[in-house]
């Protein structure tokens, strides 16, 4: 497994829009450049796997392996304590087909309302990330990053995107979703995961 080295081009194996811009934004100081799935046309995989790092790896594998390039994936979601997990790693999926993350929250709150949970200490949830670096001719590196807190409802805040407007990280009061994104950068479980790969992988 060798190093990204300044001037590469590196394809970020999404088409989501919020998830690229912050992709962009960490790797810019590094002197790289970022060209997502999307916009090369590269078809997205189906995501079989039950882990966020089975689901990441195999996004940055057929990344890769489509390109001929270096390829990073992220596989995300949110994790309820007081729903076992839940949505986890189907959180874009609770979202349904037009990513109405709207409905999707609206859903967890339902279901917490259902169990009574209604005090912060009953909403605890974590987002976790997971960052897949693949490159074409097989290799696969992982990174985890995490960040802890509680939800609420209704939703505050209209940046970021996802879950980010009902999530509130441990020891603050805003939302992620009331967060400017240098704010949210600073903490985010992406930023943690991309921590990780930038110590392991990114030019020195």
């Amino acid at each position: 497994m060798r190093d990204l080295e300044p001037g590469e081009t590196l394809v970020m194996a999404t088409h989501n829009a919020g998830k690229l811009r912050e992709i962009e934004m960490l790797v810019a100081p590094y002197g790289m450049s970022v060209v997502s799935a999307g916009t090369l046309g590269l078809p997205e995989p189906d995501e079989t796997g039950s882990t966020f790092e089975e689901n990441a790896a195999l996004k940055a594998r057929a990344a890769a392996l489509a390109s001929g390039l270096p390829a990073l994936a992220d596989d995300s979601g949110l994790a309820v304590d007081a729903l076992d997990g839940d949505p986890g790693v189907y959180s874009a999926r609770w979202a349904g087909p037009d990513k109405d993350f709207a409905a999707a929250m609206g859903a967890i709150e339902t279901k917490l309302q259902a169990l009574g949970a209604t005090q912060p200490a009953q909403r605890k949830a974590h987002f976790v990330a997971v960052l897949a670096l693949a490159f074409p001719e097989g290799d696969c590196d992982l990174f985890r990053g995490e960040v802890h807190g509680a939800l609420v409802y209704p939703p505050r805040g209209a940046n970021g995107f996802g879950y980010d407007p009902m999530f509130v990280p441990e020891g603050g009061e805003r939302t992620f979703g009331e967060m400017s994104a240098n704010e949210k950068h600073a903490m985010s479980h992406r930023a943690r995961a991309f921590a990780g790969f930038a110590k392991a992988r990114l030019p020195k």
